[in-house]
């Protein structure tokens, strides 16, 4: 039984996470001319502005502690790496005529385009899990409170983060304490200690906190931070170690971005090798 994710009025204004993941190759892919930058205004792509005018004004610093509070316990149940790939496999849009993939399809691709160039083990198990995440769809997150570019909270907002002007409307807007450069932060804090807006990112990062490498779990909650990793921005919240960790995030990207094609994986065939990847780095089961 699939899932829609039409929810609720308002509560997902993009068709799906398909139609997400086209904005991002088309707002960020590599190599454009000027020219073939496409612009993103609520002229022009009305949905994707929807979705940010509600995430831009939800995500607040109580919204996140409150949803960390709640998901980063990890109380949704023991399931292995599969159990919750099958899970997210119900998060479907029925009415989606462009691809008939699975979300472990996708999931699959993204993997073997990792392994095909021949990246760490680690990486390719990185690449698998990364969008695991999502699966706060199905635990009733709308859309603007699972996808989306990230950013802190707690401290003045960038004017790189997509859609700005959408934070017009945020209450945080008048906390002055909220406002400042470094806001509820210190300089040079690091990234591992902010609370970044709410998604699938830090969830899975919480889940596989405990098994895998700094690397890894940079790329895993911080892949959607493109105020920081595209543009610069909140480089005075950095430390060394964020700096050193950048590279691995934007190495991990061009295959979040570029790597899905609408040649189906065979399961049955990769099965075996996901199996003993799964089991060289995680426990059977994990806590969700």
């Amino acid at each position: 039984m699939s899932t829609s994710l039409a929810g609720k009025p308002g509560d997902a204004p993009l068709g799906d996470l398909d139609e997400w993941d086209e904005f991002l190759e088309g707002r960020y892919k590599e190599g454009k001319t000027q020219e073939e930058f496409r612009v993103y205004d609520a002229t022009a792509t009305p949905s994707v502005a929807e979705f940010y005018r509600l995430n831009h004004e939800h995500q607040t610093l109580d919204y996140v502690l409150a949803k960390e509070k709640l998901y980063f316990s990890l109380q949704k149940g023991q399931k292995t790496i599969w159990e919750a790939a099958e899970f997210l496999n119900t998060l479907v849009d029925d009415s989606d005529p462009d691809t008939d993939l699975t979300q472990i399809e996708h999931l699959l691709q993204t993997s073997e385009a990792i392994r095909r160039d021949g990246h760490p083990r680690w990486m390719v198990l990185t690449g698998f899990i990364h969008d695991l995440g999502k699966c706060l769809c199905l635990y009733g997150e709308p859309q603007w409170g699972v996808v989306g570019d990230t950013f802190p909270v707690g401290c003045g907002w960038s004017k790189d983060i997509v859609f700005p002007e959408y934070f017009d409307k945020n209450p945080d807007r008048h906390r002055p304490e909220l406002q400042s450069k470094y806001g509820i932060y210190e300089p040079n804090c690091g990234l591992e200690k902010l609370h970044m807006s709410f998604g699938h990112d830090g969830y899975i990062a919480e889940v596989m906190k405990p098994y895998l490498r700094d690397e890894s779990l940079y790329m895993l909650r911080f892949h959607s931070f493109y105020p920081w990793h595209r543009h610069g921005a909140y480089d005075y919240l950095c430390n060394d170690k964020d700096r050193s960790m950048l590279e691995w995030v934007l190495k991990f990207n061009q295959y979040d971005l570029y790597s899905k094609a609408h040649t189906k994986p065979n399961l049955q065939e990769l099965k075996p090798y996901y199996d003993e990847l799964f089991a060289e780095f995680l426990p059977p089961t994990l806590a969700w």
